[in-house]
């Protein structure tokens, strides 16, 4: 099965739902503004997308600029930051099985499935 954390204000987000559904993929998506992933989520995360938390933040979110660019973080306080602001989080992500994509472009969604 194919998960896809989404964001549907997302343009990116919603090309990837689109990309899935022209290929007749069966796939389940996660409103992660919604429903903010666990530390243990994110972590797990992390993991199948092979980056460090800092790779998976939006830089130019103003949330980040407000509240965090200039400072040194942990790993745990990058990962901290997005389970508060879960919208600092790269969209869209897309799960399958134990390895994951930002899929930015969309094409990056073949390099999965």
């Amino acid at each position: 099965m194919i998960t896809v954390y989404h964001n549907p204000r997302c343009t990116k987000s919603r090309q990837a739902l689109a990309y899935l559904e022209n290929k007749n993929l069966d796939f389940e998506v996660i409103k992660y503004l919604d429903h903010p992933l666990s530390k243990n989520e994110l972590e797990d995360l992390l993991t199948k997308l092979n980056i460090k938390p800092i790779s998976l933040i939006r830089k130019n979110e103003a949330t980040w600029k407000e509240t965090f660019k200039g400072r040194t973080l942990s790993d745990t306080q990058i990962i901290e930051a997005m389970i508060q602001y879960p919208k600092l989080m790269e969209r869209p992500i897309v799960v399958k099985k134990d390895k994951a994509i930002i899929a930015r472009p969309t094409e990056n969604i073949d390099n999965l499935i």
